[in-house]
């Protein structure tokens, strides 16, 4: 019997006491199951392995080079490279968890749907909840940073935004981002048509961006200077470890891909290959080009206020190509919308499987039969974001996608800890190496770095949490499938 075979459940006065129900998990068979209800309509299998990497390379790469280098090189100096290094091997110490969890329960829902099997309703809410900080956060951060290279592509021909489209309020002439906010849109538009029509754009995309990133690190060489990366910490380590705590968003990627589940034709198989795949090309061209960048360009450079979009710059100054430069910019804004369209892709599913379970109102969770793809619920995510992404500036954005992330990530090592403990038995496409020790030292590494950010974020953090608590108290509870199951009928879910 399953969460969905609730006939003889209770009523809602008879639901358990809030302790247990936070504790009730919903079994991996259930979630399978759940992807096969007609009610609500199934995705469609149409993603392999490389697909599906490239999804991961998509949400990912781009978006800490092109976005966030410039804000991140004044805070660690010329060890910049250091900082990406430190936040890739965190990342990758909770990927190969994502890893083994995505081989075991190959549904959507990412970090979301793991806690829920081993945690509890109460964790996985928790989880979700921060997912959807981290995945709309992180769309609006990253389209944010549009407004500069589309800004850099308008000055080839003589034009540019006037400063109350470029940017959102800041107190300095901005009202609205009007780039970001044709990017979020637009995005949305393509996911509705289907996940197989955006996948084709994003590969194409994913090329694309490989290719400039490329380009920049062949250009940047040609004027490096081994003495810029002298004083290499003059921030010292706890510059390194600050930077690497803002710039960790943009390693989340791989968490888009654990999303796709459900899509993936061989999800057991292809979701670890993908994941560990994507984060060694990722992570290899993040230092690539913040060396190139720093060998090219003194790192004082990059934190005055005349620096916008610095690889673009960098390219034009070494260069002098008017030509150069506006494909350098136009390649940059096509590598910032392939975020924008993989990571509002996870956003919609992860919503998908919260409205599943009750958690949040059904109507994120209707696919359309034409389309194959959570129509309202891409739409709405999609109108929400786009307002965000025109509103709020980056900084913020990106330290609150940044801790969103990583506490999700903290909660996946911890599953799989728990799972080893618990569920030796079930079977596993892919283990984590060492036991124990790499999800231990992941959830750690994780919490290391949320220690790291500033008072404002865990500020905002703990309101969000807090806005959480209410809603899980006032819907969430209420329309639980797993917390309608009356006790005989749970257990005989999980004995399934």
């Amino acid at each position: 019997m399953t969460a969905r075979d609730n006939s003889t459940s209770p009523t809602a006065t008879d639901r358990p006491r809030l302790a247990n129900q936070l504790v009730r998990r919903k079994s991996i068979s259930s979630m399978v199951e759940d992807t096969q209800d007609a009610s609500t309509g199934g995705l469609r299998r149409t993603f392999g392995v490389f697909q599906l990497t490239m999804i991961s390379v998509g949400a990912t790469l781009g978006t800490g080079i092109l976005v966030i280098l410039g804000e991140a090189v004044p805070i660690a100096g010329p060890a910049v490279w250091l900082a990406f290094i430190l936040a890739g091997i965190t990342a990758l110490l909770s990927a190969v968890s994502y890893a083994e969890m995505a081989g075991m329960v190959p549904v959507s829902g990412s970090s979301y749907s793991y806690s829920y099997a081993t945690l509890g309703e109460g964790v996985a809410w928790i989880c979700g909840w921060c997912l959807v900080l981290e995945y709309a956060v992180s769309v609006a951060a990253v389209a944010v940073g549009a407004a500069d290279y589309v800004n850099e592509t308008l000055r080839i021909f003589g034009m540019s935004l006037p400063p109350s489209l470029s940017a959102g309020p800041d107190g300095a002439g901005g009202v609205i981002n009007l780039s970001a906010l044709i990017v979020v849109l637009l995005a949305t538009v393509l996911l509705m048509r289907g996940a197989k029509e955006s996948g084709i754009v994003n590969t194409i995309i994913v090329f694309v961006k490989l290719g400039i990133l490329v380009f920049f690190a062949i250009v940047a060489f040609t004027a490096f200077k081994a003495g810029n990366f002298a004083p290499m910490l003059p921030m010292g380590a706890a510059g390194v470890t600050a930077a690497a705590s803002s710039v960790f968003f943009s390693y989340i990627g791989f968490d888009a891909a654990s999303t796709a589940g459900e899509e993936a034709k061989n999800p057991k198989r292809d979701l670890p290959r993908a994941i560990i795949l994507s984060m060694v090309i990722v992570t290899t061209m993040y230092v690539l080009v913040a060396v190139a960048a720093i060998g090219a360009r003194e790192w004082q450079w990059f934190g005055l206020d005349s620096t916008t979009a610095p690889l673009v710059q960098i390219v034009h100054e070494l260069t002098q190509s008017n030509f150069a430069v506006f494909i350098f910019a136009v390649s940059a804004v096509l590598a910032i919308f392939s975020v924008v369209i993989t990571v509002l892709y996870g956003q919609s599913r992860i919503l998908l499987t919260m409205s599943r379970d009750g958690m949040v109102p059904k109507v994120f969770g209707i696919v359309s039969p034409r389309t194959g793809t959570p129509l309202v619920g891409t739409l709405v995510t999609g109108v929400l974001v786009a307002i965000t992404a025109a509103l709020i500036p980056l900084g913020e954005l990106a330290n609150a996608t940044s801790i969103g992330t990583l506490f999700a990530f903290c909660l996946v090592n911890i599953a799989v800890i728990y799972l080893r403990v618990r569920r030796p038995d079930l079977p596993r496409s892919f283990k984590v190496p060492f036991g124990p020790t790499i999800p231990i030292l992941g959830s750690l590494a994780c919490a290391f770095l949320m220690v790291n950010l500033g008072g404002t974020t865990w500020l905002v953090f703990g309101l969000w949490m807090l806005v959480g608590f209410v809603v899980y108290l006032t819907y969430s509870r209420r329309h639980s499938r797993v917390g309608a199951l009356s006790n005989s009928d749970y257990r005989a879910s999980m004995d399934a």
